[in-house]
């Protein structure tokens, strides 16, 4: 007998876990889904995980004026922000550890307490991964908007930091429905002859 009390926490860590997917082949992959969209007169720049237009796919990045076919302030290429860029990898990371935990919450649902067990656990973790890597987002994304801005460029938010924001929110709810689910009912129930 399936345990309903794990299905809550499993359908939150799933949902949890393809928003990150989602985010984690942003631009320059899929420039549908982008952290910040950058316009320079005609041009438009939209930037991921990986990298952004016009780039390769590679963990961590520079600001490179060559590319972007703007100025770009010095602040913007310095070894922190370098090092940020480098840091959005968590996004992939945190996405894994979702699919973990759902693994965990099916076999919760399906066979035995101690899937459940493990699916809260592993979702915790992929609930810091998650907390960090937007909070990072909002840091290396926030200065960039700045600076563009003070460029005299036009420069948003995209869809992506609110993604993340939804899988932390949606992971977090996880946690705590698999955490309540490790008390549910989970015995067969007997018939007498």
């Amino acid at each position: 007998m399936a345990a309903g009390a794990a299905l809550p926490g499993l359908f939150f860590c799933f949902a949890a876990m393809v928003l990150l997917i989602i985010v984690s082949v942003s631009a320059p992959k899929w420039e549908a889904i982008r952290f910040l969209h950058v316009t320079a007169g005609a041009r438009a720049i939209n930037f991921g995980v990986f990298g952004y237009t016009g780039t390769g796919i590679h963990v961590g990045y520079t600001f490179d004026p060559a590319i972007l076919g703007f100025n770009v302030p010095s602040r913007l290429n310095d070894h922190i922000i370098h090092g940020l860029t480098g840091a959005l990898i968590l996004h992939p990371i945190a996405a894994g550890l979702s699919g973990l935990a759902v693994l965990f919450g099916i076999c919760g649902a399906s066979y035995h307490r101690v899937g459940t067990v493990f699916m809260s656990l592993i979702a915790a973790l992929a609930t810091l991964a998650t907390l960090v890597a937007w909070v990072i987002d909002m840091v290396l994304f926030g200065i960039a908007r700045s600076q563009f801005r003070n460029e005299g460029l036009g420069a948003q938010y995209g869809n992506a930091t609110w993604m993340t924001l939804g899988a932390l929110v949606a992971l977090i709810l996880g946690f705590c429905f698999s955490a309540c689910g490790i008390f549910g009912h989970y015995r067969k129930k007997r018939t007498l002859y």
